[in-house]
């Protein structure tokens, strides 16, 4: 790469980098519990898979990821799950999060690993699938699932990595302790993460303040041949993969996008190796190098710490005199917040923690009305305008602040640290783009109300039209009566001839035949018209003589064990069979029927033996039916 490109703004302040003494790496004394968030990446929580009191190995998952953007969450060493509750955990606005507390047993012990032997022969998908699996996230600050970042399907591809070792921020030296100590991993890692995307090219950016970690890196990396160790001067805050991108490749990434829609993927040294581990290596993400620095402390550096380790445990390993700190940051003093109670733990986004006594960072002055000086805008990496954005933000003016890019602002702190009138622009803006990720999720749940509404009032309607559909145009009843006259279409037809009925329903294109009336059920009409083809509603031959005759009807009902009255059936010369079965029973009622149709005369229920006599009577003559 023979020309460096310059970024719009820009300050230089303070480095102080030489005070954590970076290139040497301090191993953290083992803590007596660690606290691991479920949480400590963007995207959806993780679900604890331990209860308390669980034995846990070094390496074993303890939380698993929920759903895609999402990662788990391993025990770094061995010990029991004594809690899982909601702690304070390192965050800007001070937030609480579901912790897996394990008490340590001082073993050490650890799951066995198993690493992919050849995994330039694997295939993309197994590979993303291992490096999720180990809980692997940005490394940088960031904390996005690796997974993801690497799955990122654009239009063009990815073209170039970009190992991101500027470490622009003063104070923070881990990554400088990284690349030198651990260039070769780095390197490692590089190649599978070009692998993985299909990068043509590495670069592995590098400020010119870290001589060192430069000649680590391009010794390393002299073996790679799609790969170059490329430096630029130093300037804050050129480590924002934007800014970063536009001093490489002189390319601006359009506002709302991401490098990807430019073929571009960055990714810390940090997060290289950590992929190098769960590939090669078969181990998850559950240590870090973190820097540990400020003039309050005896022994600053770079340690490599446990996740999960209490802040407190680890200042205190590097001799941390509170009397003389104003306060504790979570991260460099541009960019990172303060720590509000010492037992909050590092979690996988802990770069840095800064311990500066008063003298070495002043607490913040009282806030000044803005004299519009303009330095602000000279000082944006991004090309904003600061200024503009404190009003509307100010303001609660969410529409200037969407036409003014607010989304764009890296929060890199450079306009505040500029601003004469010491106003803590950042703060303004952090507040602002909260309240426009929650209008945006309200007016998402908004659309969603709006459109399950309208899909409701939709399927409504449609049911509404296919009701209406089914309703038949013309209503014809044959032979119908006065009453039903009102209803449809009275027709003289003769229902026992079915060719007569087969002709009409031809004629008129009927669609269903609904037969009411016994006769012709039990003569089969419903049998005769479904063998033309058409579509009756009304029972077949056989099921009719459960109406058509009392002897079918009680016999099916006998021999399917439903209940129904003791009955005897007579028949040819049955008088006095019949007289002699009731006078056997000597009770009444009783009931008489004579089998088949008979418009509903067909039944007599005597009284006494003389009824019964007279009724007998009128079966045998045959008067009953007339």
């Amino acid at each position: 790469m023979n020309q460096i490109f310059n970024i719009h703004g820009g300050i230089h302040p303070p480095e102080r980098k030489e005070l954590s003494n970076p290139g040497r790496v301090i191993d953290a004394t083992t803590p007596s519990k660690l606290v691991l968030p479920i949480t400590q990446h963007i995207g959806a929580t993780a679900r604890p898979i331990v209860e308390v009191g669980d034995a846990v190995l070094g390496g074993q998952m303890i939380a698993e990821a929920q759903g895609p953007v999402s990662v788990p969450v391993h025990a770094p060493s061995s010990g029991t799950v004594t809690a899982i509750e909601a702690r304070a955990v390192p965050h800007a606005s001070g937030l609480t999060d579901t912790c897996i507390e394990i008490t340590l047993d001082g073993l050490d012990q650890s799951i066995a690993y198993e690493g992919v032997e050849d995994w330039r022969a694997q295939s993309k998908t197994l590979l993303l699938e291992r490096i999720r699996l180990s809980g692997v996230t940005g490394l940088g600050g960031a904390g996005f699932p690796t997974a993801i970042k690497l799955a990122s399907d654009r239009d063009k591809g990815i073209h170039t990595l970009i190992i991101n070792g500027t470490e622009c921020e003063p104070y923070i030296t881990a990554d400088d302790t990284v690349m030198q100590c651990f260039a070769q991993q780095i390197v490692e890692g590089s190649e599978i993460l070009a692998h993985i995307v299909g990068a043509q090219t590495v670069l592995f950016a590098i400020e010119d303040n870290k001589p060192e970690a430069t000649d680590a890196m391009r010794q390393a990396a002299a073996a790679l041949d799609m790969a170059e160790v490329v430096t630029f001067p130093t300037k804050y805050p050129s480590g924002g993969e934007k800014q970063l991108i536009e001093i490489l490749l002189n390319t601006q990434v359009p506002s709302g996008g991401i490098p990807a829609d430019l073929g571009v993927l960055c990714q810390n040294p940090s997060t290289a190796i950590a992929v190098r581990d769960a590939i090669i290596d078969g181990r998850p993400l559950t240590h870090r190098i973190t820097t540990v620095t400020g003039m309050s402390l005896n022994e600053p550096g770079n340690r490599r710490v446990m996740l999960g380790t209490p802040i407190g445990e680890l200042l205190a390993h590097a001799g941390f005199h509170a009397e003389q700190a104003d306060r504790v940051l979570h991260g460099g003093p541009m960019m990172g917040f303060a720590v509000t109670d010492l037992a909050m733990p590092v979690v996988k986004i802990t770069n840095c923690i800064l311990a500066p006594t008063r003298s070495e960072i002043p607490p913040p002055q009282a806030q000044q009305p803005c004299i519009r000086c303009g330095m602000c805008a000279e000082a944006c990496p991004a090309s904003l305008l600061p200024q503009q954005l404190y009003w509307y933000a100010r303001a609660k003016d969410q529409e200037q602040l969407e036409r003014h890019n607010l989304m764009d602002c890296i929060e890199c702190g450079a306009c505040a640290y500029v601003c004469p009138s010491h106003i803590p622009l950042v703060q303004y803006y952090r507040s602002a783009k909260g309240a426009l990720r929650e209008a945006a999720k309200e007016q998402v749940r908004s659309d969603n109300s709006r459109g399950r509404f309208e899909a409701r009032q939709t399927r409504l309607e449609q049911e509404a039209a296919a009701r209406e559909a089914k309703l038949c145009d013309t209503l014809y009843i044959a032979p119908g009566n006065p009453g039903t006259h009102a209803c449809g279409v009275n027709v003289a037809l003769n229902a026992l001839d079915f060719e007569q009925v087969l002709e009409f329903i031809g004629d008129k294109d009927i669609g269903l035949t609904v037969v009411g009336p016994e006769q012709p059920l039990v003569a089969g009409i419903t049998d005769f018209l479904e063998a033309k083809g058409h579509a009756v509603f009304g029972p077949s031959t056989i099921a009719s003589q459960l109406e058509g005759s009392k002897q079918f009807a009680k016999d099916f009902m006998a021999r399917h064990n439903i209940p129904t009255a003791a009955y005897k059936v007579f028949s040819g010369d049955y008088y006095a069979e019949a007289l002699a079965y009731v006078d056997a029973h000597n009770q009444y009622p009783v009931v008489l029927k004579a089998d088949g149709l008979a418009g509903g005369k067909g039944v007599l229920i005597p009284e006494n033996r003389e009824e019964l006599l007279a009724g007998l009577e009128e079966l045998r003559t045959g008067s009953l039916q007339d």
